[in-house]
């Protein structure tokens, strides 16, 4: 959970990120920790998505109740599941393309926030995925 609280502590500080989960406004919580539950009236986010399972993802997904929001962040490229294991996310893009209500944004080397040279290093990857298939 480490990331998701670096990325919030860049716009909140760590006192207040304490004080919201300790009101309950948020929560932050591992992915097998939503099993079984309903999430109503909330925004929940899944990071690092590509790599959960399909069987996670499904899970996941279902938990959504009424006047629920999800965002689910990933990067495809950087999955990290065993060979055997499809990512859920993935699956998820494929088999849920064109259902109302769901919309997939793709970013690119242009997106990058982190730095320049992330952007260029992102770039070299992008060019080298061809080499590798030949």
């Amino acid at each position: 959970l480490r990331p998701l609280y670096d990325a919030m502590e860049a716009m909140v500080s760590i006192q207040n990120i304490r004080r919201l989960e300790e009101n309950g406004s948020i929560e932050i919580a591992p992915l097998a920790y939503m099993r079984g539950r309903s999430l109503q009236n909330a925004t929940v986010i899944l990071d690092e998505a590509q790599n959960t399972t399909k069987e996670q993802m499904k899970m996941f997904l279902t938990r959504l109740g009424e006047n629920a929001n999800a965002i689910i962040t990933g990067d495809i490229s950087q999955v990290d599941l065993p060979r055997h294991k499809d990512s859920g996310l993935i699956h998820a893009m494929q088999i849920l393309q064109g259902i109302a209500g769901l919309d997939f944004i793709r970013f690119d080397s242009r997106d990058v926030v982190r730095s320049r040279i992330v952007q260029h290093i992102v770039n070299a990857y992008a060019g080298d995925e061809g080499n590798e298939k030949s």
